[in-house]
């Protein structure tokens, strides 16, 4: 049965339109008759149709007009046009022309015409499978889609695909940038609970005088300004996921009631009388080290032991500088799309400046490096002069930014030749000292000598 689906017939001879609606409610359609096409755009009015019968001949208009009308205010919608007078032409401007998905030609069995929505409806799904498969690649690294091969970001998606399926609360620890809440989307994705409320609050970004209230909800009256209940955050996330973001940030005192919420499963809304029961998976970050937290008296000691029952340590970007050139590929792609900008590339004297930069923003400032550079690129390859500005300054006048590699370091050619040159001339300088190079890398030891193997490179010096 297709009770989902709801069909529009427009036809101005009744018997034929009541005829058309009972054959296809016989087969669980939803269905919305029409004599004309004002009543036709009427009922579209009232709720969208996922596909349409049309009579080509109608009392006030053409029935492909109509089609096209139909198909400007829903590009996904299928049309059946049903016509008395056979004509190659005018079936050829149907299904060309309107964008009809077929014409059929009175009388015609009911068996054909249910055979054909069964089709329309399923090019319909699968149109929209595509457009949506499209949005998402647009849109990759943003919800849950974690790039990354080096072992640090492997680890940790690793045990991300380990607990995200229990409700054990999680802690994820890492600089601004590192993509804290990309995991914290991903173990709520990827979890029993992916179909309940997912609600994030940043304790940076609440006023501390609101925070209380925003959390735990109040009733009227409870405080000056306070004219009608409201339901707190906490109560909100009631059967889903609740992120708290930046953690250490929240007031002393609150940290206290949250680890009683915890504990008692329970919240109270200011100026309530009785407690009601919340039930919620807490996913917790910071990019303050909770050591440092704990002594300095930004969190609870106890609270950390409740909310650290599994913990995460997302890696640095310049710990993980191998996965540069898989992440830019993945942003240049993305924006490209995005912004719809012929770019083929980057340029080598710009892909090196990527590669020397230590980006102490991490991901995220790489991200927007290369959307702004997509943006303001003026030729189909992406130029040193389309880089931030910290980035052009310290390639061509000697600054001293956060480079991990000397840009003059990395040398000119293809990327293989740029990645090959950078590995000999670490090993050069550190007089092949492998662990040394790799640190002058910002690589692991491992991703070193598989590199080496990669780019003929021999474990000894000549």
């Amino acid at each position: 049965m297709k009770r989902t689906h709801s069909i529009l017939v427009v036809d101005d001879e009744k018997t034929i339109a009541d005829g058309l609606r009972l054959t296809l409610e016989s087969e669980g359609y939803g269905v919305r008759t029409a004599g004309s096409v004002r009543e036709a755009l009427g009922a579209v009015v009232q709720g969208d149709p996922h596909a349409a019968i049309v009579d080509l001949m109608l009392p006030d208009g053409d029935g492909l007009q109509l089609t096209r009308e139909l198909k400007r205010r829903d590009p996904m919608i299928e049309v059946i046009v049903i016509t008395a007078y056979g004509s190659v032409r005018k079936a050829m401007e149907a299904t060309k022309g309107a964008g009809a998905f077929h014409v059929l030609e009175k009388p015609f069995d009911p068996d054909e015409l249910l055979g054909l929505m069964e089709n329309a409806l399923e090019r319909r799904k699968l149109v929209s499978e595509n457009a949506d498969l499209k949005r998402r690649l647009v849109e990759q690294v943003t919800d849950t889609e974690i790039l990354g091969s080096a072992p640090g970001i492997q680890r940790v998606l690793e045990t991300v695909a380990a607990v995200a399926d229990a409700d054990a609360n999680v802690l994820i620890v890492g600089e601004s940038g590192t993509g804290k809440e990309l995991l914290a989307n991903a173990l709520h994705e990827r979890s029993g609970r992916r179909g309940g409320p997912w609600i994030k609050i940043n304790c940076a970004a609440l006023p501390k005088d609101l925070i209380e209230s925003e959390l735990f909800g109040h009733t009227r009256g409870a405080f000056t300004g306070a004219t009608t209940d409201k339901v707190g955050l906490l109560e909100e996330a009631d059967g889903g996921s609740l992120l708290l973001d930046e953690i250490t940030e929240m007031p002393m005192d609150l940290q206290a009631k949250l680890l009683r919420v915890l504990e008692e499963r329970m919240v109270r809304r200011l100026g309530a009388a009785k407690a009601v029961p919340v039930d919620f998976r807490l996913i917790s970050s910071t990019n303050q080290s909770p050591e440092a937290a704990l002594r300095e008296g930004h969190l609870r000691q106890d609270l950390y032991f409740r909310i650290n029952t599994v913990s995460i340590e997302v890696p640095p970007l310049r710990e993980r500088r191998e996965d540069i050139p898989m992440l830019v590929r993945a942003f240049l792609e993305r924006y490209r799309t995005k912004h719809a900008r012929p770019v083929e590339g980057i340029e080598p004297e710009a892909y090196r400046r990527l590669l020397a930069w230590s980006w102490p923003g991490n991901v995220r400032e790489l991200q927007h490096a290369i959307e702004r550079a997509v943006l303001v690129t003026r030729g189909p390859m992406l130029t040193l002069e389309d880089l931030p500005e910290q980035l052009q300054h310290t390639a061509r006048e000697g600054g001293t930014g956060p480079s991990a590699v000397a840009p003059s370091q990395v040398p000119a050619g293809s990327l293989e030749e740029i990645e090959r040159a950078s590995i000999l001339k670490a090993l050069e300088t550190t007089r092949w000292n492998k662990q040394a190079a790799a640190a002058l890398l910002g690589l692991r030891r491992p991703t070193l000598y598989s590199k080496m193997r990669k780019h003929g490179i021999p474990q000894r010096r000549a």
